[in-house]
């Protein structure tokens, strides 16, 4: 049971529509089940929803294509929406076999299938992306921001090299509950947006750059070090990461 479907089970309660007693039936026949689901290779966490507001989250590198499937289709069979991250085709072919009507997005490399009711976020979500090279990152990012229920603007390849791309769309940024920026390299751009906007900032550093990037750890480090107010960073290429954060502020009331 999602968080959604109980605030309906004490709505149901209040309009009168459904008995206390009854209410309280369902309520513990749901907490009687157990919370996770065992398949020997992995624990299915199915209470996920219930404590942070979206189901557990599958992380695909070092995974079998029929691990991910059995994973997916478990989540699936309990009625909660699938998130897919870090994947490949080949593994959504898996996926599908399992379970129909999964989507797989190849800039973002997810799979994903919505299902059931989600609250939806505030606000709007703005992710902001350097250069078209972290577009992957972004759109990680953007994918798992959507299917968590946000409103998602996408302003892509604004970097600091152009700084005119960036404040032409001045009227996007500032309409934003949160700002998502992506960006390798020097890692600049979260210091700018974070000096224009007065909503929360979440800033990832992505591996992109020559060799004195060190696989985005300057990045990172410049990203730490904003003077602009209300930066917060994530780990390098954590698109979902940061989607998690920012959907978290958008539904706060």
């Amino acid at each position: 049971m999602t968080r959604p479907q109980i605030r309906a089970l004490l709505d149901q309660v209040q309009a009168g529509e459904l008995t206390p007693e009854a209410a309280h039936d369902r309520l513990l026949q749901i907490l009687r089940q157990p919370p996770f689901e065992d398949l020997g290779f992995a624990k299915v966490d199915h209470h996920r929803a219930i404590r942070q507001g979206f189901p557990e989250v599958v992380f695909g590198p070092g995974k079998t294509a029929d691990q991910v499937a059995a994973i997916a289709e478990r989540i699936v069979a309990a009625g909660n929406s699938l998130l897919v991250t870090r994947t490949t085709r080949d593994v959504f072919n898996g996926v599908v076999a399992r379970v129909p009507g999964v989507a797989f997005h190849d800039v973002a490399r997810t799979i994903t299938l919505s299902a059931g009711e989600i609250p939806h976020g505030r606000g709007t979500i703005v992710i902001a992306a350097a250069g078209t090279a972290d577009l992957p990152v972004a759109e990680e990012a953007a994918i798992s921001a959507e299917i968590m229920g946000n409103t998602v603007d996408r302003l892509y390849d604004v970097g600091v090299a152009g700084i005119h791309r960036l404040l032409a769309e001045h009227s996007r940024l500032t309409a934003a509950r949160v700002v998502i920026v992506v960006a390798g390299m020097e890692g600049a751009l979260p210091s700018v947006v974070g000096g224009l906007v007065a909503v929360p900032v979440v800033a990832v550093p992505t591996s992109v750059g020559y060799g004195a990037s060190f696989g985005g750890l300057t990045a990172l480090l410049a990203m730490l070090n904003s003077c602009a107010t209300g930066v917060s960073v994530v780990n390098i290429d954590n698109g979902f990461g940061a989607a998690a954060i920012a959907s978290s502020i958008n539904h706060l009331s």
